[in-house]
């Protein structure tokens, strides 16, 4: 039972805030595609991938960075470092996951399996490019993201223009929330050579994250105007730049307290819009 809890830990069970992170934007893209009727169905299968996937990337993270977690001091404990669970236990996790996540796309079509396994490589090159890729939340932006394509791809088998300006807001959100949360380990990240935005952007990573902010803010908009929402949808939206606003100020001084406070405020900032869709569209 113990070994049970540990696994559950390595899947970050008990730090939710990922999967949301994951969910919100999905979620939203589904109703705003759908005209705000989108499949019981759909909304389902949606759910449960985005945990099984986001658990699995968090597995090979691990796997991947179990060397160099434990020189950080937010990752020291985790199961790989401590050899409470092994590489094997961890590898047999993952790929576990990735057999539920792969079960679900029977009920999917085509072009939604060709972008689910475009998914699966960003996945899995994500953890290695913050080796040799200056801002690895580049890749991170496009792999949290593609729920949206995959979103598009289930309900209308093409990728309108609707679903790239929800695709862009996605990813610039990611970079800005992901570059907070690297603004946490950023002197461990520098002491192990770690690359992140945060590093990269140097004295200009708040300006950077507050522009970044501000595009996804736009292409939400755009994607509002083209989805014909109603106004209680454009409402959710003001609520989510006064949530941003609220972050720049928390990260002003580079806090790693305040910083870990601004980026579980971005929970608000996705379940703000997903509600703006779920309401706008009705």
């Amino acid at each position: 039972m113990k070994k049970f809890f540990l696994l559950l830990e390595l899947m970050r069970f008990d730090k939710p805030i990922g999967t949301l992170l994951l969910l919100w934007p999905t979620l939203s893209a589904l109703y705003l595609i759908s005209g705000g009727y989108p499949s019981l169905k759909i909304v389902i299968i949606f759910t449960l991938g985005t945990f099984l996937m986001r658990s699995a990337g968090c597995v090979i993270n691990d796997f991947f960075d179990k060397e160099i977690d434990g020189s950080v001091a937010r990752t020291k404990d985790r199961p790989l470092v401590t050899g409470s669970v092994s590489e094997k236990e961890a590898i047999y996790l993952f790929i576990f996951l990735l057999s539920l996540s792969g079960f679900l796309l029977f009920f999917l079509n085509k072009l939604s399996l060709y972008l689910a396994l475009m998914g699966l490589g960003l996945t899995l090159l994500y953890p290695l490019t913050k080796r040799f890729f200056r801002i690895p939340q580049l890749f991170l932006g496009l792999a949290f993201s593609w729920g949206i394509l995959l979103a598009s791809a289930s309900v209308l088998n093409h990728l309108p223009l609707l679903t790239w300006l929800m695709f862009l807001a996605c990813f610039f959100w990611i970079i800005a929330y992901d570059t907070v949360y690297a603004m946490i380990d950023i002197e461990d990240d520098k002491k192990i050579g770690n690359n992140s935005s945060a590093i990269t952007f140097g004295d200009k990573d708040t300006k950077i994250v507050f522009i970044c902010y501000f595009l996804s803010i736009l292409f939400w908009l755009l994607a509002g105007v083209v989805a014909k929402v109603t106004l209680v949808y454009y409402m959710s939206l003001i609520l989510v730049t006064i949530i941003c606003l609220n972050q720049r100020e928390l990260i002003k001084e580079r806090n790693p307290q305040k910083c870990f406070k601004a980026f579980q405020n971005n929970n608000w900032v996705g379940l703000s819009i997903f509600i703006g869709s779920f309401l706008g569209t009705i």
